[in-house]
């Protein structure tokens, strides 16, 4: 690889090919390739593009996605590959992009060519399930359920037009219910990466505000075979240490609370998540806050890049 890390963004106009560009800026380490106008969209254009760079980012859609990393592939392409979409988030010989969860994901991550980046949603679930599996405290197939919020730049330029249009539908000024039929396409990598035999029902609400998100896990303590509230706090305190170079931090409840409440876009514009246990020893809820573009997206896949290349995991990240 060359002294300057040579970057392609495949779709640097939405909004995670936005913050990776906005991320990557201010490097000196990295040399960003852009198309121009004109060969945005042609399919030739775009992978020789990939081809001459040592990293490329896909923010696409997921059919085309996989359409580009085919074309890569039938042509061998060394290129190390960062896909932001859902297409190849459990598929066989991609490294899935979340290294807190341990050296095993690490290693992965650092020797692959392809790299999946977790979903947003997805990412605050397995970061709170999968240590207490880890830990025996859950087993594969305990029964749960997950509440994500989330602002509405996770739904993409169309969404983003529709919340800030002048003379926006009303329902717009309340929270939405959405993936209503249980086939959320964060599921599968909720279930696979973390082991779990059952997918938990997800209840994932957008809001009137433009990024951040807050989710929670509920448990009884009949849920966690004997283990107490403290218990688990001292599993993800061992597991999420402020002294690591990962980007996922346990705190107490007074760390991610303000007044008793919890603001979903509280780490809005960073890339940090903030996992906390909550409840007292009956009934637990488990949290994390994050911002949906940030560790969500855009600043996971910097993170991946920063592993793939060597460098330091959280160069340029704003912490």
């Amino acid at each position: 690889m060359s002294e300057k890390i040579k970057v392609f963004i495949d779709g640097n106009t939405g909004t995670t090919g936005l913050r990776i560009n906005e991320r990557l800026c201010g490097r000196d380490d990295t040399l960003l390739f852009v198309l121009p106008e004109e060969k945005r969209r042609d399919p030739d254009a775009r992978i020789k593009a990939i081809l001459e760079c040592d990293v490329a980012f896909l923010c696409l859609p997921d059919e085309v996605a996989r359409e580009t990393v085919l074309a890569a592939d039938s042509m061998e392409a060394d290129t190390i590959i960062i896909d932001t979409s859902t297409a190849h988030r459990i598929s066989p010989g991609w490294a899935y992009g979340f290294p807190e969860l341990g050296d095993v994901f690490v290693q992965k991550t650092k020797n692959s060519r392809r790299i999946a980046v977790p979903g947003c949603h997805a990412s605050g679930f397995i970061a709170l399930v999968y240590p207490l599996i880890e830990a025996g405290v859950l087993s594969k197939d305990a029964l749960l359920s997950c509440f994500s919020l989330t602002g509405y730049s996770g739904g993409g330029k169309k969404m983003i037009a529709e919340y800030e249009e002048q003379n926006r539908d009303v329902s717009l000024s309340s929270p939405r219910i959405y993936a209503l039929t249980q086939t959320h396409k964060h599921l599968p990598e909720m279930t696979s990466i973390t082991g779990l035999e059952n997918a938990p029902v997800f209840c994932p609400i957008v809001d009137d505000y433009y990024c951040g998100m807050a989710v929670t896990v509920p448990l009884f303590s009949a849920n966690i075979h004997g283990y107490s509230i403290d218990d688990l706090r001292n599993i993800y305190r061992e597991k999420y240490s402020p002294t690591s170079e990962g980007v996922v931090r346990y705190v107490c409840e007074d760390e991610i609370s303000s007044g008793g409440f919890i603001s979903a876009n509280a780490l809005a514009g960073r890339d940090l998540m903030l996992i906390s246990v909550l409840g007292n020893s009956d009934r637990i809820t488990l949290c994390a806050v994050y911002d949906n573009l940030g560790k969500g997206a855009s600043g996971a896949a910097i993170q991946c890049l920063n592993i793939a290349t060597g460098k330091k995991a959280t160069k340029g990240l704003l912490l």
